[in-house]
């Protein structure tokens, strides 16, 4: 299931991310980027925003969208609504961010955020459970969530998850019954669920159902087992082939093109990048890409 390559460049008026997605002639990539821990001093506050703010302007007008995690792995994180798009460079379309909006918060602040995201310009909102761990879930399940959200906020196009580790039949059922969203974004996707990934995105084909998969991708860095085995706690992380290869001097960016690569023919509409960093990241995102087949 081959998706032809090509990115979207961020001035040529084609902005929306489902209109890009639904395009078969391209394959967006978005990157998934962190705000600022909380609880940081006020310098190393400022710095940190001003580093995300200076990445997410480099890698819109290389032509991505950018994910802004909401709480990831368990660690708070300054909210990533507010100042992450107050300070944004003017050239960057408010609509090439889509938050990721947890049920770890109160029902009535999420109902609130769906409208404040409206109102910022934003078309796009990923609504997710949440990991382990932290407050509690507002509702049991994120499609109750979005539930509510279509009705708060109907003009906000939603995006949920689809668990690629787990059953394709399972997860379709799932995506074609109440899961109240225009889009799905998959876990982070490894060798052992790519034939879960096509299984699904196969599925979706020869039902007609409307609903794109993004897939996402972990950027390795190195193969430190201690950094693996903590990312193993929260998807199935190939800590011995990644170690293999690294030490054979197969290179991270490599490493991470394939695993593009592999998502996109296994019928996967578009990828996320997660872990490329922000200082260096967007050189770092064009060298992997360029790997890939996918240079601008």
């Amino acid at each position: 299931m081959n998706r032809a390559p090509g990115m979207s460049p961020a001035g040529n008026g084609e902005r929306s991310l489902t209109g890009a997605v639904r395009d078969p002639s391209r394959f967006p990539v978005l990157v998934e980027l962190r705000p600022p821990l909380a609880g940081l001093g006020r310098d190393e506050r400022i710095d940190a925003w001003i580093d995300l703010h200076d990445a997410i302007g480099r890698f819109v007008r290389d032509g991505h969208w950018i994910l802004l995690t909401d709480d990831a792995v368990g660690e708070a994180e300054e909210e990533n609504l507010g100042h992450s798009l107050a300070n944004l460079p003017g050239d960057v379309p408010r609509d090439r961010v889509v938050p990721i909006l947890t049920c770890k918060h109160s029902l009535d602040y999420c109902l609130v955020y769906a409208q404040r995201t409206v109102a910022a310009g934003i078309g796009t909102l990923t609504v997710v459970g949440g990991d382990p761990g932290g407050p509690p879930r507002c509702v049991p399940h994120a499609y109750l969530l979005r539930e509510r959200l279509r009705r708060a906020a109907p003009g906000l196009t939603l995006a949920g998850w689809a668990n690629p580790h787990r059953d394709a039949d399972e997860q379709f059922r799932f995506l074609a019954s109440d899961f109240h969203a225009d889009l799905s974004l998959t876990q982070i996707v490894t060798d052992a669920s790519l034939g879960s990934l096509e299984a699904l995105a196969t599925r979706i084909e020869r039902d007609g159902l409307d609903l794109p998969l993004v897939a996402g991708v972990f950027h390795f860095h190195n193969a430190d087992p201690r950094r693996l085995e903590m990312l193993g706690r929260f998807f199935p992380v190939p800590a011995e082939r990644i170690t293999r290869e690294y030490e054979s001097g197969v290179a991270p960016e490599t490493f991470t093109a394939r695993a593009i690569r592999a998502a996109r023919d296994a019928g996967a509409s578009a990828v996320y990048v997660s872990n490329v960093g922000l200082t260096g990241g967007p050189r770092r995102l064009r060298s992997i890409l360029r790997r890939a087949g996918l240079g601008a």
